[in-house]
C-alpha cells in the first residue's frame, strides 16, 4: 500500500479492480465474454443492463490526499536534529528511549489492560469475521431438509396416510459481474483499517500514559520545590517575628510572612490534588481501578533535569507510510470504491444455479430406494425491469460515501502535518524559553537573597522581601514547568510522527 498515491478511484465499469480482457469493448466485464448469452431473450436482458450499466459506470476523480511538501516547515534546513535515536526504538517501543524503567512498566501494560483498545480488538476481530462471512459468498449453500407428514380424516374411508422426506439442496449464485468480489474486497479493505484503528488506539493510549507520567512527575518536582520553598519562607518568618519583638519591625511584617506562608501552602495542596488526578487517569488508561494503583514520588532528578531523547522528525513523506490513522483512512477509500463497484452489479442480471436431491416414502424402510429419489437442476435468471430509480439511488449513495471517505483521508493527512509542525515548533520555542527562565530564575534567585539580607540589616521593609521571594518561586516554578512540557511535547512529537521511525 502506497498512500502517497492511492489506487482507490473507481475505475469504469461494475468491476474497477479487474481490468477486461483486451477483446472486450469498454465498460464491458470479462465474463460477459467468455459465457455469452444462448437465447435471444437473455440477449436482450444482457444488452439491457449492460446499457444501464455503462450510464452508471462514470470516472471518478483520484484519490491521491496531496503532495507531501520537501520537508517540515518547523525543522531547520540542515536537518532538525543531529543525534540518531536508539537502535531499540525502531522495533516499537519508542517510550523506553526516556530510560524510565516505572514508565517503561506501566506503558507496557497498555496493549494488554487498556479497555479502549480491548475493545478496538474486538473491533478488529469482528471485522476479520465479516471478511469470512463475504468470502463464504463464493462458495454454495447446501442444505439438509427431513420430515414426516401423516394426514387423514373422518370423511376419509382409508387408513391415515404416512410420508417421509429427505432431501439435500444447493443453490449458488454465479459471481458474474463482480459483486461478491467487490463484497470482499470491501470487507478485507475496512479490516486493514480496523487493524489500523487498534494500531492507533494502542499509540493513543500509550502517549497519554506517557504524558500524564511527565505531567505528573513534574507535579511532584513542584510539590517538593514548595515544600524546600515553605521552610524558607517559615525562616523569613521566625526573622520577622524576631524583629518585631525586638521592636525593630511592624506587625505588618509578621503578617505578610504569615499571608506568603498560608498562600504557598495552599498552592502545594492544588498540587496534590492535580497529582492525585494525574495518578487516577493513569490508572484507568492501564485498566485499573484508582483505589488499586499508586505511583510513589521519586527520580524526579533523572526524569525531568535532563534533556528529553532526540526524535528525527524524517520526511514528511514517510509520515504517510507510518501513522496508523493515515492508514485507516486510506483504506476505507478503497471499501468506499469496492463499494461503488458492487452497488453497480445492481443493473446487472443475477444468475442462480440450483439442485435437489429428495427422496420420499411412505414408508422409512422404503426410504432409501432408487424409486424413492428424485433430482433437479436448474438455472434462473433475474433482472430488475423497473425500480423507480432505487439502483441508481444506491450507486449515487456509494460514490457520495467514496467523496466523504477521500475528504476524511486528505483532511486526516493534513492533521498529520499540522501535529507534526506543532510539535516542532514546540520543541524549538520551549527549549530557547527554557534557557531563558533559567537565567530569570537563577537572577531571581540572587535577588531574593539579597533583598532578605538587606532586610535583617534593617535596610527595607518587608513588603520587598515578599516581593522577591514570589518573583523567585514563580522563576522556580517555570524553569520545572518548561522542563515538563518538553518531556510531553516529544512524546507528542512521537505520537504525531507513527510511534515509531527506522
Amino acid at each position: 500500500m502506497n498512500p502517497l498515491r492511492s489506487n482507490a478511484s473507481p475505475r469504469r465499469g461494475a468491476r474497477p479492480k479487474v481490468p477486461a480482457p483486451a477483446s472486450a469493448p469498454p465498460g464491458l466485464p470479462r465474463a460477459a465474454i467468455r459465457r455469452p448469452p444462448r437465447n435471444a431473450v437473455t440477449w436482450a436482458a444482457a444488452g439491457l443492463a449492460l446499457a444501464l450499466a455503462g450510464c452508471a459506470s462514470t470516472p471518478l476523480p483520484d484519490a491521491s490526499p496531496l503532495s507531501p511538501p520537501a520537508q517540515f516547515k518547523e525543522a531547520p534546513p540542515a536537518g532538525w536534529l543531529h543525534a540518531a535515536p536508539a537502535d531499540l526504538a525502531a522495533r516499537g517501543p519508542w517510550w523506553r528511549l526516556f530510560d524510565d524503567p516505572v514508565l517503561d512498566r506501566w506503558v507496557e501494560a497498555v496493549e494488554v489492560s487498556n479497555q479502549n483498545v480491548a475493545a478496538a480488538a474486538a473491533s478488529y476481530a469482528q471485522a476479520r469475521a465479516l471478511v469470512r462471512e463475504q468470502r463464504a459468498s463464493r462458495w454454495p449453500a447446501v442444505d439438509l431438509s427431513g420430515g414426516a407428514t401423516r394426514s387423514g380424516g373422518e370423511a376419509s374411508t382409508s387408513p391415515a396416510n404416512r410420508r417421509y422426506q429427505l432431501g439435500l439442496g444447493a443453490s449458488w449464485e454465479a459471481d458474474v459481474w463482480g459483486r461478491v468480489a467487490g463484497s470482499v474486497a470491501a470487507a478485507g479493505a475496512r479490516a486493514q483499517a480496523s487493524e489500523a484503528d487498534l494500531a492507533a488506539a494502542t499509540l493513543s493510549a500509550q502517549a497519554e500514559v506517557a504524558a500524564n507520567y511527565f505531567s505528573l512527575r513534574e507535579t511532584d518536582a513542584e510539590m517538593a520545590l514548595l515544600a524546600d520553598t515553605l521552610a524558607a519562607y517559615e525562616r523569613a518568618a521566625q526573622i520577622a517575628r524576631n524583629r518585631y519583638d525586638a521592636g525593630l519591625a511592624l506587625r505588618s511584617d509578621v503578617l505578610q510572612a504569615e499571608t506568603q506562608l498560608a498562600n504557598t501552602e495552599a498552592d502545594r495542596v492544588a498540587l496534590e490534588r492535580q497529582r492525585a488526578q494525574l495518578e487516577h487517569a493513569i490508572a484507568v488508561l492501564v485498566g485499573r481501578a484508582p483505589a488499586d494503583f499508586d505511583l510513589p514520588a521519586g527520580a524526579l532528578a533523572d526524569t525531568l533535569r535532563a534533556d528529553p531523547p532526540a526524535v528525527p522528525a524524517g520526511l514528511p513523506s514517510t509520515l504517510l507510510q507510518r501513522r496508523p490513522d493515515i492508514a485507516a483512512a486510506e483504506r476505507r477509500v478503497a471499501a468506499a470504491n469496492a463499494d461503488v463497484g458492487v452497488a453497480q452489479t445492481g443493473f446487472y442480471p443475477s444468475f442462480t444455479l440450483t439442485g435437489q436431491y429428495g427422496l420420499s416414502s411412505t414408508r422409512v424402510s422404503d426410504l432409501f430406494s432408487a424409486s424413492a429419489a428424485a433430482w433437479s437442476l436448474g438455472l434462473s435468471l433475474a433482472q430488475a425491469v423497473f425500480d423507480a430509480g432505487a439502483t441508481q439511488a444506491r450507486v449515487d449513495q456509494s460514490r457520495a460515501s467514496w467523496e466523504q471517505a477521500v475528504a476524511g483521508y486528505r483532511q486526516t493527512v493534513l492533521t498529520a502535518f499540522q501535529e507534526v509542525e506543532d510539535q516542532l515548533a514546540a520543541l524549538r520555542t520551549l527549549e530557547r524559553q527554557l534557557a531563558l527562565r533559567r537565567i530569570a530564575s537563577a537572577a531571581a534567585d540572587q535577588t531574593e537573597q539579597q533583598v532578605l539580607n538587606r532586610y535583617r540589616a534593617g535596610q527595607v521593609g518587608f513588603t520587598e522581601v515578599v516581593t522577591a521571594q514570589v518573583s523567585a518561586l514563580s522563576a522556580r516554578r517555570s524553569v520545572l514547568q518548561l522542563i515538563g512540557q518538553r518531556q510531553t511535547a516529544t512524546v507528542s512529537l512521537i505520537q504525531a510522527l507513527g510511534g515509531g521511525w527506522r
